[in-house]
């Protein structure tokens, strides 16, 4: 027996699929979606023709850009063909542990290029004070995950997470509209030509900060949540 087509069980890359689905199935898409202020975490469920007159995009562009990209790299690998005690190392290992080692290096960062930059006009002023806030945010909500809702996905009883799951989301919406600010306060992540080498490395910790969020929310929303409340 021929092994299946891999590729021919993923969402075609058109502009009736959701963000979401490409995301989770095409390596690479949310790179592009990314680079074009797509949020295909939070609103992951929109389409990209619905994204893109959102955002005043070229829907066939973008599209463009898709296949250019995703089709030579190939599918991404599918979380939801995994256990889910795998899924939930990934998150934990990489996502949470990977916030909280970046996040005191990023605050410790800004705190510095706000203090010696005080008076230059471009510094992100109420960006330490921001990013404090975020980190917080953070670490409450993995503790949430951490102690209430992964133990209830590993004890089998997804099925019975609803209630938690429907608070989990509402915070990564939260989530979302911090990392928006954080964008807006560091000037879209684009260092002036005065920056030092602390500035600079600062706004491209704080660009990859963002991704890593959005990848860990969508990986949340799309595949861990929906895969656990199956059973």
């Amino acid at each position: 027996m021929s092994p299946p087509d891999t590729e021919s069980t993923l969402p075609a890359i058109t502009a009736d699929a959701s963000l979401a689905s490409l995301a989770t199935s095409w390596a690479g898409a949310s790179r592009v979606f990314l680079r074009h202020g797509l949020d295909f975490c939070c609103h992951g469920q929109q389409t990209v023709a619905a994204a893109c007159t959102k955002k005043g995009l070229d829907v066939e562009q973008v599209l463009g850009e898709l296949r250019t990209e995703l089709l030579p790299a190939g599918p991404a690998e599918r979380w939801d063909d995994l256990p889910l005690s795998h899924l939930l190392v990934h998150i934990l290992d990489h996502y949470h542990a990977g916030h909280r080692a970046e996040l005191p290096r990023l605050l410790q960062m800004a705190e510095r290029v706000e203090a010696v930059h005080a008076a230059k006009a471009d510094c992100p002023r109420g960006l330490a004070a921001h990013l404090r806030h975020v980190a917080h945010e953070l670490e409450q909500h993995m503790q949430k995950e951490e102690q209430v809702l992964f133990p209830m996905f590993l004890a089998g009883n997804g099925t019975r997470a609803s209630d938690p799951i429907s608070v989990i989301e509402a915070e990564h919406e939260e989530h979302g509209r911090n990392l928006e600010r954080l964008r807006q306060l560091a000037h879209d992540f684009v260092p002036p030509a005065q920056a030092c080498g602390t500035w600079r490395a600062l706004y491209l910790g704080l660009q990859e900060l963002e991704r890593d969020v959005m990848q860990h929310i969508h990986l949340e929303n799309h595949v861990l949540f929906p895969r656990a409340m199956r059973g």
